[in-house]
C-alpha cells in the first residue's frame, strides 16, 4: 500500500502553493497513495511561523518511516531553507523524493546568491517538478544533473460553461468589469493596470476594474485618486470561498499584468470560469499563448499596450467571446484538474516502481 507525505505550506495560507495542493487533494491519486499533508508554514508573524514548523517537523519525523515517497513543495529562498531538513531526512531514510518548484523568478532563486540552496535540494531529488517548459530549460541550464519534469498547475475547479452562459452584459444597471486577483504588489503589475485603465476610463463609464487581493491597497487607492478613476476602481480585499467565486462570476474579463510568474494560479482560475484573459508572456504563459487567439498579450510594464488591449476587448464582444471559448478549452483539456492529477499519480507510480527494481 504506497503512501506519500506531502510537505507544503498550511492549507490556510494565501497563495499559489496552497491552491495547487488543495487541487491535488481532489484527485484520485490523493487517496490511492494515502497522501498526508504536512503543513510547515503559515503567513503570520515570526512566532506563529515557529510554532507551525516545529510540530510539523516532529510529525514528519514520526511518520516518515511508514511512508514511501516524499513530495515537497517549495519556492523562494525562505521556503527552500525551511525544506532542507525535510529533504535531508527523506534521503537519510532512503525515500523517493519529489521537489515541486514554484518560484516566480530565476533571479531570486537558482541564479541568485542562494543558488547553493537549490543545488543541495535538487541534487537529492529523484525528480524536480517545474511549472513550464521555460522553467525546465532554466533549471537544466543551471543544474544539468537534475531530472526535471513539467507538470502544469491545474485549473482548481470547472465553472467555465455556466460562466459563459451568464456572462454579464454592460448596461446602465450593471457594469462590466476587468478583474485582477492576487497580491496587490508591483511585481504583479496592479499599478500598471490602474494607469492603463485611466487612459480610457472616461470613454467607457460602464466599465470598471476590480481588485481582489491584499497588499498595497491604500497605495493603489491613492494612485486611482490621482488619476481620477476612483469611481471606476473597486477594491474587494482578499477573497476566498464563495466570495472568490462571486468575484470571478461577476467579471467580464480577467487581467494579470505581472512581471514574473511560475504559472499563475489566478489565470487558471480565470480559465476555469471561462473568462477571456489579458496578461504578459512570463513564466509558463508562453508555453500555450497565442496572442489574439486564446488571450491578449503585452510586455510587462507597457502601459500603453495594456490600455490598447483593454480597449480592444471592451469594444469587441466577438473577440471576448472567442477568447472565452479558448479559456474553456484550456480548463477542460490541458489544464483540467483530473488531467493534472493523473500526471501526479503517474509520477508517483513511476518513482515507486523504480524503488522496487
Amino acid at each position: 500500500m504506497p503512501r506519500v507525505l506531502v510537505v507544503a505550506t498550511s492549507h490556510k495560507t494565501r497563495g499559489g502553493i496552497t491552491s495547487v495542493v488543495k487541487a491535488h487533494q481532489q484527485g484520485l491519486q490523493w487517496n490511492e497513495f494515502h497522501c498526508k499533508w504536512i503543513e510547515t508554514h503559515i503567513d503570520k508573524g515570526l512566532f506563529l511561523k515557529f510554532l507551525k514548523v516545529i510540530p510539523a517537523f516532529f510529525e514528519f519525523l514520526f511518520l516518515l518511516p511508514f511512508y514511501d515517497l516524499v513530495h515537497i513543495h517549495l519556492s523562494e529562498p525562505p521556503s527552500a531553507m525551511r525544506k532542507i531538513i525535510f529533504v535531508w531526512l527523506a534521503k537519510l531514510f532512503s525515500k523517493k523524493t519529489v521537489i515541486h518548484f514554484h518560484s516566480f523568478s530565476v533571479e531570486t532563486t537558482i541564479r541568485s546568491k542562494y543558488a547553493f540552496l537549490y543545488k543541495f535540494l535538487f541534487a537529492r531529488a529523484d525528480r524536480v517538478v517545474v511549472l513550464s517548459e521555460y522553467w525546465k530549460k532554466e533549471v537544466e541550464a543551471v543544474f544539468p544533473f537534475v531530472k526535471v519534469q513539467v507538470i502544469y498547475n491545474p485549473c482548481p475547479s470547472s465553472h467555465s460553461i455556466s460562466s459563459l452562459n451568464s456572462n454579464p452584459s454592460c448596461t446602465q444597471s450593471k457594469k462590466c468589469s476587468i478583474l485582477y486577483a492576487g497580491t496587490i504588489c508591483h511585481r504583479k503589475g496592479y499599478d500598471d493596470m490602474i494607469k492603463a485603465f485611466a487612459r480610457i476610463a472616461m470613454k467607457y463609464p460602464d466599465w470598471q476594474i476590480v481588485f481582489a487581493g491584499n497588499g498595497e491597497v491604500e497605495k493603489g487607492k491613492l494612485l486611482a485618486k490621482e488619476l481620477n478613476v476612483s469611481d471606476q476602481v473597486v477594491w474587494l480585499g482578499w477573497v476566498n470561498g464563495l466570495d472568490k467565486e462571486k468575484a470571478f462570476r461577476d467579471a467580464t474579463v480577467f487581467c494579470l499584468p505581472s512581471y514574473a510568474e511560475g504559472f499563475p494560479m489566478s489565470v487558471l482560475d480565470a480559465w476555469s470560469f471561462g473568462l477571456p484573459v489579458i496578461t504578459t508572456p512570463v513564466g509558463g504563459i508562453p508555453d500555450v499563448s497565442k496572442d489574439g487567439k486564446n488571450m491578449l498579450l503585452f510586455s510587462p510594464g507597457d502601459v500603453e499596450k495594456l490600455s490598447n488591449c483593454m480597449e480592444r476587448i471592451i469594444t469587441d464582444r466577438n473577440l471576448r467571446e472567442s477568447i472565452a471559448k479558448e479559456s474553456v478549452r484550456f480548463a477542460e483539456t490541458m489544464f483540467n484538474i483530473n488531467t493534472i492529477n493523473k500526471q501526479i499519480g503517474d509520477l508517483y507510480n513511476q518513482l515507486l516502481s523504480e524503488k522496487e527494481m
